[in-house]
């Protein structure tokens, strides 16, 4: 118990984008990843700014917006970095908080299946940004295998429902069909909830 994590950030009032209702972001800082075109760098460099909470601290921090979360059905959406690798902490948020807020993860999945085997207990929603199903082009863009993260999507199978799968466009690295080929596939799955988009990068100028 009494876990610690550093933050790059924790942003309120957010809407429509972290699943229902009205929710605050934590990003945590560290990820599995390297993305050639990071949304949020700050969470891979170790000089980043960063502040520390247990979940104690974080809780209290958040908590002004309960009003918000409990007449909007919201919560708190975890993201980073990869928050997955904070499981630990975050099962004693949930224990601190109680289950009245939802709480949404926004991860890449690239992490242990222990690791998320403790958080479906606690979860409300996932968000998946898998970058694309296909090995090669995965791993020419995060730098990683995606061995892990196919290997979680099917253990979350079984909760497809709780879950909402954003596959990206990604200039330079896949095409449309890729994208389209990468649903099929997670559709076989069960999944059904996705999010089809273009990352924005120099490329798109």
């Amino acid at each position: 118990m009494n876990q610690k994590a550093p933050f790059i950030g924790v942003a309120r009032h957010r809407m429509t984008v972290d699943g229902e209702g009205i929710t605050t972001l934590a990003a945590f800082h560290a990820c599995t990843l390297n993305c050639k075109y990071c949304l949020n760098p700050q969470s891979l460099r170790q000089e980043s700014k960063t502040t520390i909470y247990t979940p104690a601290e974080l809780y209290e921090l958040v908590k002004v917006d309960e009003l918000y979360f409990l007449a909007t059905n919201g919560g708190v959406c975890f993201g980073g970095g990869e928050p997955c690798l904070r499981y630990e902490f975050l099962n004693e948020f949930r224990t601190i908080c109680g289950n009245s807020w939802k709480l949404t993860l926004e991860t890449a999945l690239n992490v242990p299946q222990r690791n998320v085997e403790a958080l479906v207990p606690i979860i409300d929603h996932w968000i998946i940004d898998i970058k694309d199903t296909n090995p090669e082009t995965y791993q020419a863009y995060t730098g990683r295998d995606n061995a892990l993260v196919m290997a979680n999507l099917r253990f979350l199978s079984n909760i497809a429902d709780k879950v909402h799968i954003r596959v990206p466009l990604i200039p330079g690295f896949n095409n449309k069909d890729d994208q389209e080929k990468s649903v099929e596939l997670l559709k076989t799955m069960g999944f059904t909830n996705f999010d089809l988009f273009e990352y924005k990068t120099d490329i798109n100028k």
